[in-house]
């Protein structure tokens, strides 16, 4: 008896000490280490959360470019009971953000502006994705190499911003084409 309450305990001990070990889950974020341009300064890996400190953003990208537009992209996360409403963006990199949402127009996908924000559902995830809902930086000032990290500040509707620094990534897509000219 006394050996079975030894090994549960120590069980216990094992589970409490892994769980401690390395931060994982909603607040992680991305992490890369790269020459960067004024626009694109180094910024905190960790993201002060946005209503009460508690909205987040998992894996945040931005696809590399030239000049021209681009686009960030990631999981937003919302632990809270209510919904949680995005309803602008900024960064250094681009002088106009937009949020934007990919939608079916007789039988042909076009990109617009989300009206009302972008809803990040009560105890949900939002994703923004390629071909989707997605932050829209036009008029962007400097290229985006592969590693470069971009500062982003996402406006929340009653809430505190959530600040993040989203990571340069070469993306070919599905036929997304992130420039003027293209039906946006």
């Amino acid at each position: 008896m006394f050996s079975r309450h030894v090994l549960v305990l120590a069980t216990a001990l094992v589970t409490v000490s892994a769980c401690g070990g390395q931060q994982a889950g909603p607040a992680r974020q991305a992490d890369a280490s790269a020459s960067a341009s004024p626009a694109q300064a180094s910024a905190p890996a960790s993201a002060p959360a946005g209503k009460a400190g508690v909205l987040s953003i998992t894996d945040p990208w931005v696809k590399t470019t030239k000049k021209g537009m681009t686009a960030a992209f990631g999981t937003l996360v919302n632990p809270t009971d209510s919904d949680i409403t995005i309803v602008s963006g900024s960064t250094p990199l681009s002088s106009r953000v937009e949020l934007h949402e990919v939608v079916d127009s007789g039988g042909k996908m076009v990109m617009r502006p989300k009206e009302g924000g972008i809803v990040v559902p009560a105890r949900g995830t939002h994703e923004l994705r390629p071909g989707g809902d997605h932050i829209m930086l036009m008029d962007v000032t400097d290229a985006v190499k592969p590693g470069v990290r971009v500062p982003f500040t996402l406006t929340v509707k009653g809430g505190s911003p959530l600040e993040f620094t989203a990571v340069g990534k070469d993306f070919a897509g599905g036929r997304e084409d992130y420039q003027p000219g293209t039906g946006h």
